[in-house]
């Protein structure tokens, strides 16, 4: 070539300089997969240009070519035979970590089977409801085309159910009659929460919307479930023994906040401080019930739990569902999981949406007030009674008499949150949990500097009257006495149990339940029962009917709250919500008190008796409630004055003030 000639210049295609020889041989392979190239023997056409702006003139077959292909055979012979058997791959997995886990369970039990009983009934129960799902999908087809009474030859509205039906009911109300005949002859005090009941339900009668639509089927069948949870709890040994066991297990399992908080705030804040004792708490147990909505856990056993109420009940699909979350969930977090339909739902089935909200506790603020030290098994057994009781008052003082959508249930579903994975789930939980602490802080410090107030100008005002100590608590004590006395409780103890039924009603439960804990710790301190005229503490008996009373967000602050929230999800139903808000702040106040009623005719004393005269001929360090009772039967009995020791004296004079001690 000449020197100074211009160089001819070659057309070159962009792509392949902007993509790399890499990415040819990938998109080269891509084409291949997908079928592009027919067979190995791929050869380009002389001369002819390729896709990629390359020519290919002069070239050569090269047998490297079908080598990638060769080369991804067994790849996608591989991905082919998985896919084929993924059910059996996944049959193995399931039945090695199962046998894994039975020999684990096996040796646990061997070697301390009081240490593994836990687990063992934990994994009982697992296997029931496995078994009972496998059953409900082999044979649901069968049971599904053969309802009611057909089963048994019996059609559904003959003469003979009708009667059987009456029969059931009369030998029902006979039993209840004789049982109570029996049990309360020792303990009368029984019979007065047994007229409670009566009392409330008369009341929510006469406060009825529509008195000849009552549907009594739901009544009755609603206040039979909660008598029937109330006795497996409180009354039967494996109840009692299981509801104590789910407490103290969720103590343990509430105890495992403090690692998290004495991190961020400091041991020193979290031993000493309410606020980083106590709200921390309920972040943990928020984000843990998100992980278990995610898994599918609360959804469970929410369909169980009013699968039981709408069969035995008749209540629609929509209403029992928000009733049975609100056992776990937040009054105002029920109601999302039936959302798509509440604008569809009719004045009563909203209605007992509202009552199942203001009757039952968040299951966060469980795991706030147990901290507290209120008696977990009556907090769990009181949030689980309290579901078909709202429902039954509800449909008493607000019965149906429109057509409902959703009788059948078809179509109803249990919305979602919406967490794509189990860490979006625990994240979004505590991140929800923030808005709920802040909130809780907020009325705390707004109800009690509110409530100081209160105090301080009532007490002003009854100065300029000769009135001294008069405040909000003891207006409450005497104007709600006589419910505290239907309750069941002690007449000495009512006028405690009434003051913190007025803080519950007027403030809300959280600073109800705060002081109904310090009554309990100076009762298992042994402290003395009257200090100038003021009572220091109440029985147990009224520690469990008011702890079961106060199980509720049935407070006029929580009005705003019920609203907003139902208001948010159909805007278009507002003014509906406002007409029967008041109604139904009052019928879950009632449902906490029907519960406690229950809760008084099924109580009986528990735990062993003390030895008096052992436990104070011993050196005593610390005094407790124990001590005290022991001490006070000493100072009053004749039977048991000679017998003191120089040494039990000594002991109860030390810790009380009485005249044999000077």
């Amino acid at each position: 070539m000449a020197d100074g000639a211009p160089i001819p210049r070659q057309a070159t295609s962009l792509t392949p300089v902007a993509l790399g020889l890499e990415n040819m041989g990938a998109e080269l392979l891509e084409r291949m997969e997908e079928g592009r190239l027919a067979g190995g023997d791929w050869k380009p056409a002389p001369g002819a240009q390729s896709e990629d702006g390359w020519s290919t003139a002069g070239s050569k077959p090269s047998s490297r070519w079908p080598l990638p292909r060769r080369s991804l055979q067994p790849v996608q012979r591989a991905r082919s035979f998985c896919q084929e058997h993924a059910q059996l791959f996944r049959w193995i997995g399931t039945g090695l970590l199962c046998t894994a886990y039975a020999a684990f369970l096996l040796v646990a039990c061997l070697l301390d089977m009081q240490r593994a009983l836990a687990l063992l009934v934990l994994t009982s129960v697992a296997l029931v409801f496995l078994a009972y799902s496998l059953l409900k999908r082999l044979l649901g087809p069968r049971l599904g085309r053969c309802p009611g009474l057909r089963c048994v030859g019996l059609p559904r509205r003959s003469c003979l159910n009708l009667w059987l039906k009456r029969g059931l009911a009369l030998a029902a109300i006979l039993g209840l009659v004789l049982w109570l005949s029996l049990d309360t002859s020792q303990r009368p005090e029984q019979l007065v929460s047994f007229a409670g009941i009566c009392v409330f339900i008369v009341f929510l009668f006469a406060c009825s919307k529509h008195h000849g639509a009552v549907s009594w089927r739901a009544v009755c069948w609603g206040l039979a479930l909660q008598f029937l949870l109330g006795l497996f709890v409180i009354r039967t040994e494996p109840g009692f023994v299981a509801f104590q066991w789910l407490g103290e297990q969720i103590q343990v399992f509430l105890s495992y906040t403090e690692a998290g908080s004495s991190f961020v705030f400091g041991e020193a804040l979290v031993k000493d401080v309410f606020a980083f004792q106590v709200l921390p708490i309920i972040i943990f147990f928020s984000c843990v019930m998100s992980v278990l909505y995610y898994i599918g856990l609360m959804q469970w056993v929410i369909l169980k739990i009013a699968w039981l109420m709408q069969l035995t009940m008749g209540t629609t699909a929509t209403e029992t569902l928000s009733v049975a979350g609100n056992i776990f969930v937040s009054q105002t977090e029920a109601p999302l999981l039936i959302r798509p339909y509440l604008a569809d739902m009719t004045l009563s089935e909203v209605h007992a949406v509202m009552v199942g909200g203001y009757a039952t506790i968040a299951g966060s603020l469980l795991g706030a007030y147990i901290s507290f030290g209120i008696d977990a098994a009556s907090l769990i057994a009181a949030s689980v009674m309290a579901a078909p009781g709202a429902l039954a008052l509800s449909k008493l003082v607000y019965p149906e008499v429109e057509e409902s959508k959703f009788r059948s249930g078809e179509g109803v579903e249990l919305s979602s949150r919406g967490a794509q994975n189990l860490v979006e789930a625990a994240s979004s939980g505590a991140a929800i949990s923030v808005k709920v602490v802040a909130n809780i802080a907020a009325n705390l410090i707004a109800f009690l500097a509110v409530l100081a107030f209160i105090n301080a100008a009532l007490s002003w005002l009854g100065d300029m009257v000769d009135i001294q100590g008069l405040s909000f608590q003891l207006l409450c004590s005497y104007v709600l006495r006589p419910v505290a006395f239907l309750m069941g409780a002690a007449w000495e103890d009512c006028a405690v149990v009434a003051e913190l039924l007025g803080i519950k009603l007027f403030l809300n439960e959280f600073v109800a339940y705060q002081q109904l804990s310090e009554y309990k710790q100076r009762r298992l301190a042994g402290a003395e029962e009257w200090v100038d005229g003021a009572k220091q503490w109440i029985s147990v008996r009224a520690e469990i009917l008011t702890t079961f009373a106060l199980c509720g967000f049935a407070n006029f602050s929580s009005i705003g709250i019920m609203l907003g929230g139902l208001t948010s999800l159909a805007p278009q139903r507002r003014s509906d919500f406002s007409q029967i808000v008041l109604r139904a702040l009052l019928t879950g106040a009632c449902v906490s008190l029907v519960n406690a009623c229950v809760a008084g005719v099924l109580y009986v004393p528990r735990g062993p008796e003390v030895d008096c005269v052992s436990l104070l001929n011993n050196t005593l360090s610390s005094s407790s409630f124990e001590v005290y009772q022991c001490c006070r039967e000493a100072f009053q009995s004749l039977e048991l004055g000679p017998a003191l020791s120089p040494q039990a004296l000594s002991n109860c004079c030390r810790f009380y003030n009485h005249t044999a001690c000077a």
